[in-house]
């Protein structure tokens, strides 16, 4: 699994210099406020993150592959078209729709933030965002892409493909290859890690929020979201059972019955188990939960409390958690959409 590293600075002062006559003394300790205090035990800063050295050129093949859509067999889905920058990395459907113009079986999630995850997908199959990218781009129902080669001659075929793949892997004998597009694509997507003002927050700015997002900060942590989603993340980073405390398509309606983890296992104790989504930007990545059932966020709150808090969330206390929630919505830098 990615481990997620971060950055703790510490600030030290020591005393002056015994020769000097003049008194020297530090800036008066401001302290943080008990919410402050108690929201850093459970949620870190973007800021934290240690940055990675990737190189521009990467980047920049990375885009030019992600908005492409000669990624598809038909050439009429790129990865953008599921994942649209322009709508915080999502397309707004409960499933989205292939080349061939099929729908997919479970919701997109947006590739915003997704580097942070420790797993990919909803079933948690691929262990980063690299290899996130690969699985699309042969599921006969996304990109259609019948084989690595058919790929791969695709792309060794365009000049500046030639040009590009050579200067970011320049001592590869051929630099096309699905491991290098993949590599690539996920340095692109590894940008895409915006601040929000909620990490102005978390980095010591309390006026940051407001007193009803507040509020709603405190409601989320004093009734037990944080067990699954804390973190730089706000979650993705473990399974869950979908439906602790009751059957959750009784709950959102769904109207197709997936068991989730257990598709891929086999193993009857990973029924319904799926991984914990990231919360951030949750305002705009509608709609909610693998099959995107549920369209309002503020239902969607009170149904995960009924469902995996035995809780029943009153209506302000879900109009407050959507207050705070909507602090973590943060669009991704302009140069970064097409």
């Amino acid at each position: 699994m990615k481990k997620i590293t971060f950055l703790f600075a510490v600030m030290a002062f020591n005393g002056c210099n015994k020769s000097n006559k003049h008194n020297f003394s530090t800036a008066p300790v401001v302290e943080k406020s008990e919410l402050l205090t108690k929201a850093s035990t459970y949620f870190k800063s973007v800021s934290t993150l240690t940055e990675e050295n990737i190189s521009q050129e990467k980047i920049d093949l990375g885009k030019k592959l992600f908005y492409d859509k000669a990624l598809s067999k038909n050439q009429t889905i790129s990865c953008n078209s599921c994942h649209n920058l322009e709508a915080y990395g999502i397309d707004n459907k409960s499933f989205s729709l292939g080349d061939t113009k099929e729908l997919g079986a479970r919701n997109s999630p947006s590739v915003v933030y997704s580097s942070l995850d420790s797993m990919q997908f909803w079933d948690g199959r691929a262990k980063d965002v690299e290899e996130q990218a690969k699985g699309p781009l042969l599921n006969p129902v996304e990109h259609g892409i019948p084989n690595i080669p058919f790929l791969e001659k695709r792309l060794r075929a365009i000049p500046e493909y030639q040009t590009m793949f050579k200067n970011v892997f320049p001592n590869d004998k051929q630099p096309i290859t699905f491991d290098n597009l993949a590599n690539a694509i996920g340095a692109f997507e590894r940008q895409l890690i915006p601040k929000s003002k909620f990490d102005d927050y978390l980095d010591g700015n309390e006026t940051a929020l407001n007193d009803k997002e507040k509020k709603g900060l405190n409601s989320f942590i004093e009734n037990g979201c944080v067990s699954c989603h804390a973190g730089v993340a706000l979650g993705g980073q473990i399974f869950q059972k979908f439906g602790v405390y009751g059957d959750y398509s009784k709950v959102t309606q769904s109207k197709k019955i997936d068991k989730g983890l257990a598709d891929l296992t086999k193993k009857e104790n990973d029924q319904f188990m799926f991984k914990v989504p990231g919360l951030r930007n949750v305002e705009k990545t509608w709609p909610y939960f693998h099959d995107g059932s549920v369209y309002s966020l503020t239902k969607a709150v009170q149904m995960m409390g009924k469902l995996q808090l035995n809780k029943d969330i009153s209506d302000e206390d879900a109009n407050d958690m959507v207050t705070f929630l909507k602090t973590l919505t943060a669009d991704v830098d302009a140069k970064y959409k097409q």
